[in-house]
């Protein structure tokens, strides 16, 4: 292998180098990570390379651009990361996106697209069984992918929207309890980091990737304000959460000049290693099942124990649609809740509250007899 030629400004981390023929190839690399380019520089393919490894992800089975397949799987995913429905997604779920594609595209990227069918699919999906909810998201990309195939006009039907999703237990991230966040508090006092933190998702309810963003800029006449990343590229939301005097006692102690959950250097904390630290901070509090995203769920059930409206806590959490807010709110206390309707059903206009002999309350029987031939 010859020596690194120039690297070029318009691909930052791309560098050229000669293999064993004496041919001109193209790597990317940043730290440990690198990724095969091709030999075509600046070409749809060498582009399409570049942006995946910029990524994090590699292109597999691909050595230049003659070896894309027309009408492939593979040639139907870079077509995908450049169309609009793809490119308006954040950056965030972009990612997630990719790594569930690219899994797909490394062993039936040169399958034709065109003879997919449900069978296929459904094969696919069994492979991944054991783990339902990746199966379920492998799905929910396939399905986008075969829409954006039928929009090329290269295929009339959609064979994954014909199969149906793998049941999974349960209600996906564990929502914290009041009892886990008495527990975590105890073993994590204000002043750190893992107390900030927390303290800071309970009462706005934002995401990890909102969060490590959040600052004494987003503080505005007593509230903190912000877009969600994940909505952000869309115009998304304006979220504005008055800030609850628990929170105001944490934020007051902070420095000004740097984001609320900064690194030691003053910058900003990277999404990912917030999680990291999250996962760290649980065990150490004897807290397995909890994560940052619970977080959010506990803090929709907060509001929804607190007779918050499903509009209200959309506002909070910045939900655009109420069928994920209700979905967030599903841990809300039942108990206390059902003490509430009953309440109001007893509080009822005759203004009747006795609640004994409640079954002549809600039924009334007729204790004179019948006369006639049916009365035996």
């Amino acid at each position: 292998m010859g020596s690194p030629v120039k690297r070029r400004k318009q691909f930052p981390g791309a560098t050229a180098y000669f293999d064993r023929h004496g041919k001109r190839r193209w790597r990317f690399r940043k730290g440990g990570f690198s990724a095969e380019l091709g030999s075509d520089y600046g070409s749809e393919d060498f582009v399409r390379r570049y942006e995946d490894a910029v990524n994090g992800h590699k292109t597999r089975g691909l050595i230049g651009a003659n070896r894309t397949k027309p009408y492939s799987v593979s040639q139907l995913v870079a077509l995908w990361y450049r169309s609009p429905e793809f490119l308006d997604l954040a950056p965030s779920t972009q990612k997630v996106y990719r790594g569930v594609v690219e899994k797909f595209r490394g062993e039936h990227g040169d399958k034709p697209v065109r003879l997919m069918q449900r069978r296929h699919v459904q094969t696919i999906l069994a492979e991944k069984a054991e783990t339902p909810t990746a199966a379920n998201n492998l799905r929910k990309r396939l399905i986008q992918l075969m829409d954006f195939a039928i929009t090329l006009d290269w295929r009339g039907d959609n064979p994954a929207r014909a199969t149906k999703p793998f049941r999974v237990g349960g209600d996906g991230f564990h929502t914290w309890d009041e009892e886990e966040l008495a527990q975590f508090f105890k073993v994590h006092k204000p002043g750190t980091l893992a107390h900030t933190a927390v303290t800071l998702m309970l009462y706005t309810g934002a995401a990890r990737v909102d969060a490590v963003t959040l600052g004494p800029k987003n503080v505005r006449s007593g509230k903190i304000e912000y877009r969600r990343q994940k909505t952000q590229r869309s115009g998304g939301v304006l979220v504005s959460v008055p800030i609850h005097p628990d929170l105001a006692e944490v934020l007051d102690k902070l420095p000004k000049d740097r984001p609320f959950l900064a690194t030691q250097k003053g910058t900003m904390r990277s999404a990912g290693g917030l999680g990291n630290l999250m996962q760290r901070w649980t065990e150490e509090a004897k807290l397995p099942q909890c994560s940052a995203h619970g977080l959010r769920k506990a803090c929709a059930r907060r509001l929804a124990e607190a007779g918050a409206t499903a509009h209200e806590i959309g506002a909070v959490t910045g939900h655009k649609t109420l069928a994920l807010v209700q979905r967030y709110t599903e841990a809300a206390g039942r108990e206390g809740m059902a003490d509430s309707a009953i309440e109001k059903l007893i509080a009822r206009p005759n203004g009747e509250r006795n609640l004994a002999n409640l079954p002549k309350r809600f039924v009334k029987y007729d204790t004179k007899p019948k006369q006639g031939k049916d009365n035996l």
